[in-house]
């Protein structure tokens, strides 16, 4: 007869913290699995300790161990701590942890990565080609990545969308963003054209129904959004790497360029906060300068400046 593992006070409380996630915050399987992994991994390394035996040394300890080898990225480093900081405020408030064990530790600080995104004329040629799609499947990969562009949509919004969130008639679509956010965005109108050319060929569908099924009639997963995005790509004569994000990337920065007020940006993007979009401001230096350049009247040089030597 086997002796049963007794499983860790801490075990215990972290699978009530990630209930707690789905249940309160709706997040999606996406990021509970991120969640999932990352406290996993700061549980670990503090054996069978009640949650109020948690002190800055064990934090210490973990942020030391993320950081070994230089295995991580800093963003990565700072996404686990993240995870393990909101664990340990839910122990705070649910399970006697008197004090932050963070507190003091000194922290990677954030990369200033600018997120990637094509121009105008390379999104212009990838939605013009069909490498590599199936003819029964084109109409409905192309009002994937139209939408995609169309309105800055996460992958994982375009899977659940359903029939009725989209208003052919006025232009509009309804999106459920991170948190089941509900936002209300405009759909330009070539990606209307090819949303209403997949409905007419796929048939009747009720308001409910989902909007991208799969090949087995069921509603096309965030993870099938990517494959699609993957499969448009091969042999496609743009050599870079594209992700749905990068369309996302790709729909702030036009917008920018074109003049559109970061705010409208944020509202389309979904985005809780400004600082958030503002990373898209040092993908328009160029235009900055082009509008400075038109409109400041010090800006142009002066007579006979271009021929001093």
């Amino acid at each position: 007869m086997t002796e049963q593992a007794t499983v860790s006070p801490l075990r215990v409380w972290m699978q009530r913290f990630l209930t707690h996630l789905r249940a309160s915050r709706h997040y999606s399987a996406h990021t509970l699995r991120a969640y999932t992994s990352d406290i996993e991994a700061f549980v670990a390394g503090l054996g069978s300790i009640s949650p109020e035996a948690i002190e800055r040394n064990h934090a210490r300890a973990f942020v030391a161990e993320l950081q070994k080898n230089g295995k991580l990225s800093r963003n990565s480093v700072l996404r686990k701590i993240s995870s393990a900081r909101s664990f340990v405020k839910y122990l705070r408030v649910e399970a006697g942890l008197k004090s932050d064990p963070f507190a003091g530790v000194p922290l990677p600080k954030k990369e200033a990565r600018l997120p990637k995104f094509l121009t105008e004329a390379e999104m212009e040629k990838l939605l013009a080609e069909t490498p590599g799609v199936p003819a029964h499947l084109r109409a409905r990969d192309r009002a994937i990545l139209e939408l995609l562009y169309s309105c800055g949509l996460r992958r994982s919004e375009v899977s659940a969308l359903n029939v009725g969130d989209i208003d052919l008639l006025s232009g509009l679509g309804r999106v459920f963003g991170k948190g089941s956010k509900e936002r209300v965005v405009p759909i330009g109108g070539v990606a209307a054209s090819a949303v209403r050319e997949y409905l007419r060929q796929r048939g009747r569908a009720e308001p409910g129904d989902p909007l991208f099924l799969n090949e087995r009639g069921e509603r096309l997963t965030h993870d099938g959004v990517a494959f699609v995005l993957r499969r448009w790509m091969k042999g496609s004569q743009l050599l870079k790497t594209v992700t749905p994000h990068v369309f996302r990337h790709s729909f702030a920065t036009h917008l920018l360029n074109k003049g559109c007020d970061l705010r409208a940006v944020q509202e389309m993007l979904g985005h809780a906060n400004l600082a958030t979009t503002q990373v898209y401001t040092h993908l328009s230096l160029d235009k900055l300068k082009q509008v400075y350049k038109d409109a400041h009247p010090g800006a142009a040089p002066q007579a006979g400046e271009a021929d001093a030597g």
